[in-house]
């Protein structure tokens, strides 16, 4: 069900940049009645097509379906909180504008793993096999398992879960809580370190136990869901080898993550112009991230604790991506199949990375708001100048940057007009806000001048702008 347009009242809220709890709350129900849309609109799409899929896909994806109810029926919540998650959605816009072949039956084959992680989140009774393609088993918003082998068995015992890659023996098996829970009450598996350390203090149960409130394990899920080759015919890939779990990072101070393993998390290709991939930050690069993440929210709580309240709220997970060419400078992007996800090159420093959080939220607060209620037209090709880019941008992207940068003005100003804040950030604040607001001042004459903006977009550009004006002249820098 799609929820209701906000209201005139909170509209303009939305319009000036400020946070709200009603309105997260609106786009956190509007982010999952469209993950509950695109999901249903894949499973038509598997079904009108059956005669297109490859030998076994269709089973998979149904019994992979039977699964994620399963847990639903169990965990609700749980389960709404996974299909909510950013890559999730990375995943569902690339299955659903894959061609018809071997790379739509490829993205369907995920289905596998996504379901999986909502049975371990639920608590789920489990005996069943699970494919893991080029030998990798990831677990949405928990981490990666690299098996070692194409399929791998799961099977509940006690409080654990034993993934166990075919063909090994139990000394090679993985063991992971049975009841992951909500990833936003749960610190993840960082603790757990090597699941397999674990000491099973539970008794072995049937894993198809009739009485387990998930229900009996699903007889239709094939014992071995995919044709693949053995493991050792895999070339550079070592039957012997054992398998390792690599968790997600949970970042300081928050529920979000440093998401570096999901192969979801930016779309094939890359992401901008040059084209940035993403990239595993590795011990020591995590350790920088998680320290800048703690520090910048730091700063957004002395700055303003709103703004740094909705980046909590709102910011699931940051993705490391690659530098691109020398002279580029740093990057910060959102997706809009993926919000909740803010992918970005290392910032320079704490400053820099609360800048990006920031600016990056706004873009899934205003991307939002157009699903539910538009606020431009698709209109003639027409391109305009804006001061923080050197390309011309159509009608959209000057919208998004005027929202963004205004965001950001807001934050410059109460950072340069506070005394009790560190000098350096008072000064950058100061320094920022003298070169951008004169910028987003053009930029909201160019949107009220516009005839691509509905009539709700012009009243949304026009609360922006008594917004801006309300901000006032320029501060007066620390010198």
């Amino acid at each position: 069900m799609t929820p209701a347009p906000p209201s005139a009242a909170l509209l303009g809220l939305f319009a000036r940049t400020r946070p709200t709890r009603d309105g997260a709350a609106l786009l956190r129900s509007a982010l999952h009645a469209r993950r509950l849309v695109l999901l249903k609109a894949l499973l038509v799409r598997v079904r009108r097509h059956r005669a297109e899929l490859g030998n076994g896909v269709e089973e998979r994806f149904e019994a992979a379906w039977h699964l994620l109810e399963r847990a639903e029926r169990r965990a609700p919540a749980a389960v709404r909180d996974l299909l909510d998650y950013p890559t999730t959605g990375g995943w569902l816009a690339a299955a659903l504008t894959a061609p018809p072949g071997s790379e739509f039956d490829a993205r369907l084959a995920h289905f596998d793993a996504l379901a999986l992680t909502a049975a371990l989140r639920a608590g789920c009774a489990l005996d069943l096999t699970v494919a893991t393609p080029h030998g990798t088993l990831s677990l949405t918003g928990l981490g990666r398992l690299l098996t070692g082998a194409d399929r791998v068995a799961v099977r509940t015992e006690g409080h654990h879960a034993r993934i166990t890659p075919e063909g090994a023996g139990p000394d090679r098996a993985v063991l992971l809580p049975r009841n992951l829970g909500d990833l936003n009450g749960l610190n993840g598996l960082n603790d757990l370190g090597d699941p397999r350390a674990l000491n099973d203090t539970g008794e072995p149960g049937d894993p198809r136990d009739p009485d387990d409130p998930c229900g009996p394990g699903d007889p239709r899920v094939p014992r071995h869901s995919h044709p693949g080759r053995p493991a050792d015919a895999v070339p550079g890939r070592s039957p012997a080898a054992a398998p390792h779990w690599s968790p997600l990072l949970r970042l300081p101070g928050g529920a979000a993550v440093l998401d570096d393993l999901d192969p979801y998390r930016v779309p094939r290709g890359g992401i901008g112009t040059p084209p940035r991939t993403g990239v595993e930050a590795g011990p020591a690069g995590r350790a920088v991230w998680a320290d800048h993440w703690r520090a910048a929210l730091r700063l957004l709580d002395a700055t303003d604790p709103g703004r740094a309240e909705e980046v909590r709220r709102l910011v699931r997970a940051l993705v490391p991506v690659a530098h691109a060419d020398r002279g580029t400078g740093p990057f910060g992007a959102t997706l809009r199949a993926a919000p909740g996800a803010v992918l970005a090159t290392l910032p320079d420093g704490p400053r820099e990375m609360a800048e990006v959080l920031v600016h990056e939220t706004q873009h899934t607060k205003l991307a939002a708001v157009h699903e539910l209620v538009p606020l431009y037209t698709a209109g003639p090709a027409t391109v305009h100048k804006v001061g923080w880019r050197t390309d011309a941008r159509p009608i959209a992207g000057v919208l998004q940057g005027a929202y963004a940068h205004l965001a950001l003005t807001d934050l410059w100003r109460r950072a340069a007009r506070s005394s009790g804040l560190p000098a350096p950030w008072r000064t950058r604040a100061g320094q920022q806000f003298e070169r951008f607001h004169h910028q987003v001042g053009r930029a909201l004459s160019v949107l009220l001048e516009s005839d691509e903006l509905t009539n709700t977009g012009r009243e949304f550009a026009s609360h922006m702008r008594q917004h801006h004006a309300r901000l006032g002249a320029t501060p007066r820098a620390l010198r």
